[in-house]
Formats: C-alpha cells, sequence, structure tokens
C-alpha cells in the first residue's frame, strides 16, 4: 500500500469530504465568472464596432441599414431596468449615434435656410431614409421656423422656400402640411404677439397676459398653442415681482395703485388667497373716485424752525420769523388742510406728457368731496447762512430709515428728529392719516447746488462757495476729500431712495437760487448745466423746476425753451392765490408761500386759521 504523507494531523474522512466541495464549489464560481467576463468582454467588443458600422454604412448611403443599427441598440436602452442608472455603454453609444446623425442634418437645414440649397438626391435620401431620427429633428426645426416667422425673426419667403425643399418627405410631411395651411394666420398674428413679447420683455406682465390671452380667444393651432405657452411661463414668472411690488404700494399707502393691480392679479390667478387678501387691504383703504374740475391749491415752505428759542432769541431773529413757519406750525397747517377736506396729490397726475413736445391737461380723478394739494419744500440745501435760524443742518436717516433733520438745539446739543423738518413731519402725518394723501402722493421737494445738497458737499465745485458762507457766519473753513465727497454722494442716493419710494417727487430751484428772469439765456444754460451735472446727476431725471421768488421766465421765451429741452415741463411760480394753465409743452402753477411774513399778511382763511395756527413765540404778533 503506498505510503500518505501529511503535515500536521492525520485528517479523518469527513473532512476530507468537505474540503473536496469546497474545491468544486471554488471551482464552478470561477468557470461562471471566467464566462461571464467573456461575454461582457464579448460585448463590449461588439459595442466598440457599432459606431465604426454605423458610420460606414451612413458613409456608403445603406441609410436604412444604418437606422436599423440605430432602432436596435435603442430597443437595448429601452429594456433596461428604469432605475438603472443612465450612464450605460448602450447609451453612450446611442448618443453617439445620433449626435452623428444629428450633424449632418444641422448642416443641411443650414444651407436650405441660409444658402437656399436644394437637397441632393443623396442629402433627400439620408434624410427620409433615417426615419424618425431625421424626422424628429426636422420637424422640431420646422416648428421653431414657424415660431421665428411669428416673432418677425425671418420673412415668408424663406419659410416657403424651406417648406418647398422638404415638406414633402415621408418623415416629416405629417406634420410640415398642417404647419403650412397655417402660414396666413402666423403672418397675420404677428402684431399681436409683437406686442405681447414686448410687453413680457419689459415685465408688464399684466398688460403681457390680457394680450395673450386675447390672441389665444381669436386663434388656433400654431399661434394658440404658442401663446397658451407663453401666457403660462409669464404668469409664472410674474406672480412673486408682482405681489412684492404690491406689498410695497399698500406699505407707501398707495392704495389706488395697489387696487388695481390686485384687481387684475384676482382675475389672473382667482383662487389665490394672498391675492385676495391684499386685494381686501387695498379696498379697505379706498373710495369711490370723480373726475375734478377747480382750483388746485400749492403751498410752499423753506426749511422749518426746528428750535423757536434758537431762532427767535438770536442775531437771525428776524431773518427767521421773516422767512420761515416753525415746525408746530407746519403740523398745524397740515392739521387744518386736513379737516377741510384737502387731500395731497402727485402735480405730474395732471398732465399727459406721452408726446414729447407737448404737455397737455388731464383730468384729476379723486374721491369724491376732496379737493387737491400740493405741497413744495422749497430749497432743501441747509446754507450755512441759516446759523443761528433754528432751521436744521442737514437731513438724515435714523435707524428706522426714516428721513429727519439734524438740528443743533440752544443747549449746544445735537438732536435728531423727524418732527424737526417738513418731510418727516408729513410723513408722520400721512402714516397716521392715509387718506390724507392720494395713492401715497407727498410733495415736491425742489433743490439748489449752491454750497451744498441737503448739508451735504457732493461736488468739489461747491466747496468755495460753502466756505465762503461759513467765513461769512464766522465759521471755520472745510477741505473735504475726494473720499469725503463720494461718501456724502452715497448718503445722499440713500436719503434721495427712501424719499422716492415714499412718495416725494424732486425738483430743481436753480443751481445758484437765482432771479431766473434776471439772467440772460448764457447764464441760464450755465446754470442749468451745472445743476444737472452736480445735483440731477443724483436725483435722476426731474421734470419740475421752482423758481426762486418767483422770477419766472415766460413760455415762449427762448430761455425758457432751453429749459423745457432739458426736461423741464412743469414750472412754478408764486402767487397768493391757486392758480394754474397750461402752455406750449409746460404746466405752470403759482405757489403759495409760507412764512412769518405770509402768515401775517395774506389771507389764508380758505385753507386753515391763521390765529390757530400762528407760533406765539414768534417776536411779532399775527395782528
Amino acid at each position: 500500500m503506498p505510503k500518505e504523507y501529511y503535515f500536521g494531523s492525520r485528517p479523518d474522512e469527513s473532512g476530507s469530504l468537505v474540503r473536496n466541495i469546497f474545491m468544486f464549489f471554488y471551482l464552478g464560481v470561477l468557470v461562471v465568472a471566467v464566462v461571464i467576463f467573456g461575454w461582457i468582454y464579448a460585448y463590449n467588443e461588439q459595442l466598440n464596432s457599432v459606431i465604426p458600422t454605423f458610420q460606414s454604412a451612413l458613409d456608403s448611403g445603406r441609410y436604412k441599414a444604418a437606422l436599423e443599427m440605430y432602432r436596435d441598440v435603442q430597443a437595448e436602452v429601452i429594456s433596461r431596468d428604469p432605475n438603472q442608472s443612465e450612464d450605460t455603454a448602450e447609451r453612450e453609444v446611442l448618443t453617439e449615434m445620433e449626435d452623428i446623425v444629428f450633424t449632418r442634418v444641422d448642416s443641411i437645414e443650414n444651407s436650405i435656410r441660409t444658402n437656399r440649397y436644394s437637397p441632393s438626391a443623396d442629402d433627400r435620401a439620408f434624410l427620409e431614409q433615417m426615419g424618425e431620427l431625421t424626422g424628429s429633428r426636422m420637424t422640431v426645426w420646422l416648428n421653431s421656423l414657424c415660431q421665428e416667422f411669428l416673432l418677425g425673426q425671418i420673412e415668408r419667403p424663406t419659410l416657403q422656400f424651406v417648406f418647398d425643399s422638404v415638406a414633402d418627405y415621408a418623415n416629416i410631411t405629417a406634420a410640415a402640411t398642417p404647419l403650412e395651411k397655417e402660414f396666413d394666420q402666423i403672418e397675420q398674428a404677428r402684431g399681436d404677439i409683437s406686442t405681447a413679447e414686448n410687453y413680457y420683455n419689459t415685465k408688464s406682465y399684466i398688460e403681457a397676459v390680457e394680450t395673450y390671452e386675447d390672441i389665444i380667444a381669436h386663434t388656433t393651432g400654431f399661434v394658440s398653442s404658442y401663446a397658451q405657452a407663453r401666457l403660462q411661463t409669464c404668469e409664472k414668472e410674474m406672480y412673486q415681482p408682482i405681489m412684492d411690488q404690491c406689498d410695497h404700494l399698500l406699505k407707501t399707502y398707495r392704495y389706488y395703485t395697489a387696487e388695481d393691480i390686485l384687481s387684475d392679479m384676482a382675475r389672473i390667478f382667482p383662487d389665490d388667497q394672498k391675492v385676495q387678501s391684499k386685494l381686501l387691504e387695498a379696498t379697505s383703504n379706498t373710495s369711490p373716485v370723480v373726475d375734478y374740475k377747480g382750483n388746485v391749491e400749492v403751498l410752499c415752505v423753506k426749511p422749518l424752525i426746528a428750535d423757536t428759542t434758537v431762532a427767535f432769541s438770536g442775531t437771525q431773529a428776524s431773518t427767521a420769523d421773516s422767512l420761515c413757519l416753525t415746525a408746530g406750525e407746519f403740523e398745524k397747517i397740515l392739521e387744518q388742510v386736513y379737516k377741510a377736506d384737502y387731500i395731497l396729490i402727485d402735480v405730474r397726475t395732471m398732465t399727459d406728457q406721452t408726446n414729447l413736445s407737448s404737455v397737455t391737461e388731464k383730468t384729476l380723478t379723486l374721491p369724491e368731496g376732496k379737493k387737491p394739494l400740493v405741497i413744495v419744500f422749497e430749497n432743501a440745501n441747509y446754507s450755512a447762512y441759516q446759523k443761528g435760524m433754528g432751521t436744521c443742518n442737514r437731513l438724515v436717516l435714523n435707524d428706522q430709515n426714516q428721513v429727519c433733520g439734524e438740528y443743533t438745539n440752544a443747549n449746544g446739543q445735537t438732536v435728531v428728529s423727524r418732527g424737526s423738518e417738513a418731510i418727516g413731519i408729513l410723513d408722520a402725518f400721512v402714516e397716521s392719516h392715509p387718506d390724507f394723501s392720494f395713492d401715497g402722493a407727498k410733495g415736491i421737494i425742489s433743490f439748489s447746488g449752491y454750497e451744498t445738497m441737503m448739508g451735504y458737499i457732493v461736488n468739489a465745485d461747491q466747496v468755495d462757495d460753502r466756505n465762503s458762507a461759513l467765513q461769512a457766519v464766522s465759521l471755520p473753513a472745510i477741505n473735504p476729500s475726494e473720499a469725503d465727497i463720494q461718501t456724502n454722494q452715497t448718503t445722499v442716493k440713500a436719503i434721495l431712495s427712501v424719499l422716492s419710494d415714499n412718495g416725494w417727487v424732486f425738483a430743481s430751484s436753480t443751481y445758484g437760487f437765482i432771479n431766473a428772469n434776471s439772467c440772460d439765456l448764457q447764464a441760464i444754460q450755465n446754470d442749468t448745466n451745472k445743476w444737472l451735472d452736480q445735483i440731477g446727476s443724483l436725483t435722476g431725471a426731474v421734470q419740475i423746476l421752482v423758481y426762486p421768488n418767483g422770477d419766472f421766465i415766460k413760455g415762449s421765451d427762448p430761455r425758457c425753451g432751453f429749459l423745457k429741452e432739458n426736461g423741464f415741463r412743469i414750472f412754478f411760480g408764486v402767487g397768493p392765490t391757486p392758480y394754474y394753465t397750461f402752455g406750449d409743452n409746460y404746466l405752470y402753477l403759482d405757489r403759495a408761500m409760507l412764512n412769518g411774513d405770509t402768515l401775517r399778511k395774506m389771507d389764508y382763511s380758505r385753507l386753515f386759521d391763521a390765529d390757530q395756527v400762528y407760533d406765539t413765540s414768534r417776536p411779532l404778533s399775527l395782528h
């Protein structure tokens, strides 16, 4: 018997059986793995050969064979588990086949459109015999061309040539024939579509929606489908921006504008509860409006006296008393004109300025029983010459982003208060009495450029004038750096933004606060150009000029013609009674000045009771 050698202990017979079973199992797994890997290798080799074979079939004009190859790979992709990653070898091959075909299709299409190319027999065979692969690509192309035609981006002869070249191909005729029958309707709709697209592109969403809806109601087929798709896009895009706009309108008391917009939104989004809630908020603060015919009152104030002790106890007492109202007087005047049913309006709503060469009268609409009032806050530059008059030194924003006046009181302390200047007083009054403002209107703030703007030097050109004024009142000169001036401009822009958001309108009082009618044309041109460059660059375009001291220029005068050429189309003079007139491309109004002198000398009883308004701390009595 042969000897058996073992390392270690001699195994028993059962251990040998188990070992043999494991050996056969691992051998089986190995064989299966070899088979699988061999199959995968062979399959990948087969896939790698597809593209060259497919390209060869295309190159030799065997388009039907190429199409069958594409369909085989497509069927394999479709049969895959839908949960399987799309990044498979089959899909990559399919995509590469499509890219090869589409590159040639696009090239032929471009030649047909651009070069008026008539496809050769081979190109036609390719486009037709590649079946749904080329057919789908060309169908998309024909639809895109019809869309370009609808949008005015190509003309009908080009479109017609393309359809004449390919529309009878077997794989696209079913799609092309109905499109070709719609050419007349597409052409007729181009104007309306252009209008709708312009509204959409300028974010006039509600007008765009209305135009698309009208197109849908009067068209069918391609035009209607296009308009429906655009309508859906517009509705999706418009919702949040318009709701944000309405939130701002409601916050700034523009209830009538908000009501108009939200009424349209309620029609477009009838089931939206947020729209309905905002609409209710707007309508709760509006009243039916009627056409108004009658006088338009204009009241004008200069910077107010914030501290009467400073104003009426020093060397400037006479000047302050003569030129300014006190803050308390202004607030009492507001209370009385409010009780007399006056309502603040934006003077620009009196005008139709659609035509740049003419300003025509536009009928005012106001809540029934209300009378229009315009308030002008004149020349908010805060000259150093006002030292000792108890007025503010400048405008500032407080920590609530409200516009306030900053002044130095009798104790030498710096005070920031909304109640120290006309802007803050009027803002606060409207907050308490929203119905005093028609659609959020506040007042007009006019700026000169002399010395400062709002108390800030915003241009190096102002420094000399500022220092001259400071020297005249025994204050030290200043020497702001360019960085300081840039910071001032940023501050002023921030204040202007808040003012504009809150219904204030800006105007010019000329750069040098000049008596305009006493100046020749060259002086008017120089002054206006300086204002536009230094002040208008911060305010943005303005339409209003408040003539200093009421020294107005007649509308027919070439000097006024120059002002109108530079955008000024509403002019304010001075007069104690309400007066306005429309002239050659302008509106002129008189403004009633409010100050110590006029309270004592003018009869404003139609507006308020001077006895109840007059500040008894003034050095002169009312009567």
